[in-house]
């Protein structure tokens, strides 16, 4: 196994999370290259890990903490580490100790860097970014947000604990059209599949709506709401884990459009 830093050929690569099989990556236009050519010079860190025969089997991305959606100073913070997991495309890459390796990988960077200790989120739940698997690799729960957990290791005593940023703003219902609104930050193919597909729908659905996406990696943006990523249909979130198929979020939205008043 061999760990590298990104380089420009496997950009593309890294922008659909290892996933260049995947006909739904297609669906999230260029969010993700965009999110991380202007990320690159705010300190946004790409490591790779390749097996012996020079397959890329796993990825970790992190930057400062100032950088992100989380509240901290000091430490860096990991937006997700993903071994690829099917059987399709490259393979299924688990169970060979890259995770692990990723994690000491960008600790040391981030200490050579600096930095006063590591940040990252995870789930109480048995799948991708498992808290328990980051509290078993010397991690402890800062915050907690329902089933998502804050977590962190200090790497200095005078280390401060991050803290989510709480949500301060929804978008309001436009008067006469069912109004569609998508934060969307641009590090998550997933949330930008989100919202491409909710784009489409609102669409589909004709002149009664209006689609809005806001840029929530600009910082001053992501300040006013306290949301990274999230789908609004008049105001009320719209729930998923996985990306929601497009005929969920047409139904949902003309639902709404039924209750426009006639001309």
């Amino acid at each position: 196994m061999n760990i590298v830093d990104l380089s420009k050929d496997l950009v593309s690569l890294y922008c659909v999370c290892l996933e260049d099989w995947s006909q739904e990556m297609k669906e999230a236009g260029t969010r993700k290259s965009d999110w991380y050519a202007a990320m690159r010079g705010r300190g946004l860190r790409v490591k790779l890990a390749l097996d012996d025969a020079g397959t890329v089997g796993g990825m970790i991305q992190y930057a400062p903490i100032e950088e992100t959606f989380v509240s901290g100073k000091g430490l860096y913070f990991i937006f997700c580490i993903w071994v690829h997991a099917y059987k399709v495309g490259r393979g299924d890459f688990r169970k060979r100790g890259m995770g692990k390796a990723l994690l000491q990988a960008a600790e040391a960077d981030a200490r050579t860097l600096g930095a006063k200790g590591m940040a990252a989120w995870g789930v109480a739940l048995p799948f991708w970014m498992r808290a328990s698997w980051f509290r078993k690799r010397g991690y402890r729960v800062a915050d907690r947000d329902g089933m998502r957990h804050l977590l962190w290791k200090p790497f200095t005593p005078n280390a401060e604990a991050p803290r989510w940023v709480k949500p301060c703003k929804t978008p309001a219902p436009v008067q006469g059209k069912v109004s569609v609104v998508s934060l969307v930050n641009g590090w998550c193919p997933a949330q930008n599949i989100t919202c491409e597909r909710a784009r489409r729908a609102a669409a589909a659905c004709g002149e009664g709506v209006e689609f809005t996406a806001i840029d929530t990696s600009d910082r001053a943006t992501f300040a006013e709401w306290g949301i990274t990523d999230g789908l609004f249909i008049d105001g009320r979130p719209v729930r998923f884990g996985p990306p929601p198929r497009f005929a969920k979020i047409k139904r949902q939205i003309e639902r709404r459009a039924r209750r426009l008043p006639g001309p």
